[in-house]
């Protein structure tokens, strides 16, 4: 079987992990990686809200299943846009690591007036000044040693706990820098951050099989209800949106543009989750947009 993937330590190490549990999963499979270069990774110098948002990670990747490069994609599930692409389906959402996002330099209580937060998250940059307006930003991008590398003096960067978890250097990091988490009721996760997702050919259920082994439920529930809020909405990751599952609590971030307007808030899907009825549960995360998107807009 034949993985596409981008080719960046984090990606590739990732998608590597993917097809370790495929051949696990299904004894003597043999798997190899598809390395594809995508738009996100060529264009390091362009802030990725001006490039279009969600989508420049995985539209190359995805063009190598649907002409036969390759069997399968492996992405994160945070960088897939909320609708579905024609031909291919996600047939299995990976079990979620830690969705939280964290400070790596100063932690965000000892931040001094004026310190800088790099960040390339239109989303990261609304929270933070939301509850901490005294601070500035500055714009990061590039692979996860870059962005280290840039961590202000007295500042800060953010990034996604899972990127760390998946290069297994949180303590590393930790040790040289500080990580430190931030709650999720404080600062909400992108849809779908800290999960992988593997999209198929919607027609190729050899395929669909072998890849249906790694699927984990709990995840797949979660996951389709913070993509529900977010189809709603129409936008991508260029916008401030955010939505997190945490068991049975839909908590959400909405901001607009200029930042000027924020809404953030929680919804109890229990009763929908309790009778596993998924869709009763997205529809209460597109109800949870559309009045979102009228308190912000």
């Amino acid at each position: 079987m034949r993985l596409a993937t981008r080719s960046s330590p984090q990606a590739r190490t990732q998608a590597q992990a993917v097809a370790d549990q495929l051949a696990v999963a299904h004894p003597g499979l043999a798997v190899e990686l598809v390395f594809v270069d995508t738009t996100g990774d060529r264009r390091v110098d362009v802030p990725l809200h001006q490039m279009g948002g969600q989508g420049v990670f995985v539209k190359e990747v995805q063009a190598a299943v649907l002409d036969g490069r390759a069997d399968a994609a492996v992405h994160s599930a945070k960088d897939l846009p909320s609708a579905a692409t024609p031909g291919l389906i996600i047939g299995a959402f990976c079990e979620r690591r830690d969705p939280r996002d964290a400070l790596i330099g100063r932690e965000l209580e000892a931040l001094d007036a004026r310190s800088v937060v790099a960040t390339g998250s239109v989303r990261r940059r609304a929270q933070l000044r939301r509850l901490r307006p005294d601070i500035t930003f500055a714009e990061l991008r590039g692979n996860i040693g870059t962005r280290l590398s840039r961590t202000p003096p007295d500042g800060a960067i953010v990034m996604a706990v899972a990127a760390l978890e998946v290069l297994g250097i949180v303590e590393e990091v930790h040790a040289q820098h500080g990580v430190h988490r931030v709650d999720i009721e404080l600062m909400v996760p992108m849809i779908g951050q800290g999960c992988v997702a593997v999209e198929h050919r919607a027609t190729d259920d050899e395929t669909a099989m072998v890849i249906a082994a790694l699927d984990h439920r709990t995840t797949r529930v979660a996951v389709s209800i913070e993509r529900a809020f977010l189809a709603e909405l129409g936008s991508g990751c260029s916008l401030p949106v955010a939505a997190h599952v945490h068991g049975t609590t839909l908590h959400y971030f909405l901001a607009d543009e200029a930042l000027q307007r924020s809404v953030t808030d929680i919804v109890d899907v229990s009763n929908e989750l309790g009778g596993d009825d998924l869709d009763g549960a997205c529809h209460l995360a597109r109800n949870a947009a559309r009045a979102a998107r009228t308190q912000v807009w």
